[in-house]
Protein backbone atom coordinates (compact mmCIF):
# COMPACT_ATOMS: atom_id res chain seq x y z
CA UNK A 1 0.00 0.00 0.00
CA UNK A 2 2.76 2.40 0.85
CA UNK A 3 4.10 1.82 -2.43
CA UNK A 4 0.73 2.97 -4.05
CA UNK A 5 0.61 5.66 -2.29
CA UNK A 6 3.79 7.06 -3.05
CA UNK A 7 3.36 6.09 -6.72
CA UNK A 8 0.51 7.66 -6.92
CA UNK A 9 2.32 10.96 -5.23
CA UNK A 10 4.61 10.85 -8.01
CA UNK A 11 1.65 10.68 -10.19
CA UNK A 12 0.38 13.50 -9.06
CA UNK A 13 3.60 15.83 -9.07
CA UNK A 14 3.85 15.06 -12.48
CA UNK A 15 0.28 15.56 -13.54
CA UNK A 16 0.47 19.19 -11.71
CA UNK A 17 3.55 19.62 -14.15
CA UNK A 18 1.16 18.71 -17.03
CA UNK A 19 -1.64 20.16 -16.03
CA UNK A 20 0.12 23.98 -16.24
CA UNK A 21 1.65 23.26 -19.42
CA UNK A 22 -1.80 21.93 -20.48
CA UNK A 23 -4.49 25.10 -18.89
CA UNK A 24 -1.17 27.59 -19.83
CA UNK A 25 -1.94 26.50 -23.79
CA UNK A 26 -5.31 26.57 -23.49
CA UNK A 27 -5.51 29.64 -21.71
CA UNK A 28 -2.83 31.39 -24.21
CA UNK A 29 -4.36 29.87 -27.23
CA UNK A 30 -7.83 30.80 -26.90
CA UNK A 31 -7.16 34.59 -24.80
CA UNK A 32 -3.66 35.73 -26.51
CA UNK A 33 -4.81 33.56 -30.43
CA UNK A 34 -7.83 33.66 -30.12
CA UNK A 35 -8.40 30.05 -31.19
CA UNK A 36 -11.83 28.23 -30.31
CA UNK A 37 -11.89 27.04 -26.96
CA UNK A 38 -12.18 23.19 -28.07
CA UNK A 39 -9.12 23.37 -30.29
CA UNK A 40 -6.95 25.02 -27.50
CA UNK A 41 -7.65 22.38 -25.30
CA UNK A 42 -6.95 19.85 -27.45
CA UNK A 43 -3.51 21.77 -28.44
CA UNK A 44 -2.82 22.00 -24.61
CA UNK A 45 -4.09 18.19 -23.68
CA UNK A 46 -1.80 17.08 -26.83
CA UNK A 47 1.47 19.15 -25.53
CA UNK A 48 1.01 17.93 -22.16
CA UNK A 49 0.54 14.06 -22.95
CA UNK A 50 4.11 14.01 -24.77
CA UNK A 51 5.55 15.48 -21.83
CA UNK A 52 3.56 12.67 -19.09
CA UNK A 53 4.33 10.11 -21.23
CA UNK A 54 7.96 10.90 -20.37
CA UNK A 55 7.65 11.91 -17.18
CA UNK A 56 5.23 8.80 -16.14
CA UNK A 57 7.47 6.51 -17.84
CA UNK A 58 10.92 7.88 -15.98
CA UNK A 59 9.56 8.40 -12.43
CA UNK A 60 6.08 6.86 -12.09
CA UNK A 61 5.82 3.86 -13.06
CA UNK A 62 7.87 0.68 -13.80
CA UNK A 63 8.37 -0.82 -17.22
CA UNK A 64 6.04 -3.77 -17.77
CA UNK A 65 8.57 -6.81 -18.70
CA UNK A 66 8.18 -8.51 -21.66
CA UNK A 67 6.36 -5.39 -23.06
CA UNK A 68 8.05 -3.59 -25.72
CA UNK A 69 8.76 0.11 -25.69
CA UNK A 70 6.68 0.32 -28.48
CA UNK A 71 3.33 -1.41 -27.46
CA UNK A 72 3.91 0.96 -24.12
CA UNK A 73 3.92 3.78 -26.35
CA UNK A 74 0.82 2.62 -28.29
CA UNK A 75 -0.90 1.95 -25.23
CA UNK A 76 -0.08 4.87 -23.58
CA UNK A 77 -1.44 6.66 -26.70
CA UNK A 78 -4.35 4.98 -26.94
CA UNK A 79 -5.41 5.62 -23.34
CA UNK A 80 -4.31 9.31 -24.21
CA UNK A 81 -6.82 9.63 -26.76
CA UNK A 82 -9.56 8.06 -25.19
CA UNK A 83 -8.44 10.99 -22.24
CA UNK A 84 -8.54 13.42 -24.87
CA UNK A 85 -12.10 12.77 -25.91
CA UNK A 86 -13.14 12.59 -22.06
CA UNK A 87 -11.62 15.55 -22.11
CA UNK A 88 -13.01 17.72 -24.46
CA UNK A 89 -16.58 15.86 -23.91
CA UNK A 90 -16.61 17.56 -20.47
CA UNK A 91 -15.32 20.84 -21.96
CA UNK A 92 -17.84 20.88 -24.41
CA UNK A 93 -20.62 19.80 -22.12
CA UNK A 94 -19.60 22.49 -19.35
CA UNK A 95 -19.47 25.21 -21.49
CA UNK A 96 -22.35 24.57 -24.07
CA UNK A 97 -24.65 22.62 -21.95
CA UNK A 98 -23.98 24.30 -18.64
CA UNK A 99 -22.63 27.34 -19.52
CA UNK A 100 -19.83 27.14 -17.72
CA UNK A 101 -16.59 29.26 -18.24
CA UNK A 102 -14.26 26.69 -20.24
CA UNK A 103 -11.10 27.86 -17.83
CA UNK A 104 -13.61 26.71 -14.72
CA UNK A 105 -14.92 23.34 -16.68
CA UNK A 106 -11.11 22.46 -17.41
CA UNK A 107 -10.02 22.13 -13.73
CA UNK A 108 -13.22 19.45 -13.35
CA UNK A 109 -12.23 17.76 -16.32
CA UNK A 110 -8.79 17.90 -15.59
CA UNK A 111 -9.56 15.55 -12.46
CA UNK A 112 -11.81 13.05 -14.33
CA UNK A 113 -8.97 12.34 -16.88
CA UNK A 114 -6.48 12.04 -14.14
CA UNK A 115 -8.34 9.52 -12.56
CA UNK A 116 -8.76 8.04 -15.90
CA UNK A 117 -4.96 8.07 -16.66
CA UNK A 118 -3.89 6.64 -13.29
CA UNK A 119 -6.33 3.83 -12.77
CA UNK A 120 -5.83 2.68 -16.69
CA UNK A 121 -2.06 3.18 -16.57
CA UNK A 122 -1.65 1.36 -13.87
CA UNK A 123 -3.37 -1.86 -14.67
CA UNK A 124 -2.39 -1.46 -18.40
CA UNK A 125 1.45 0.26 -18.02
CA UNK A 126 3.34 -0.72 -14.56
CA UNK A 127 4.42 -3.74 -14.01
CA UNK A 128 3.72 -4.07 -10.10
CA UNK A 129 0.05 -3.61 -10.84
CA UNK A 130 -2.66 -2.50 -8.65
CA UNK A 131 -2.43 -4.53 -5.89
CA UNK A 132 1.62 -3.71 -5.23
Amino acid sequence: MKHLIAQFMKFGVVGLIAFFIDYGLLAFCTEVLGINYLVSATIGFTVSVVFNYFASMRYVFTHKQGMSRRKEFIIFVVLSIIGLLINNGCMWAGVELLGIHYLIVKIGATIIVALWNFITRKLLLDDSGMGA
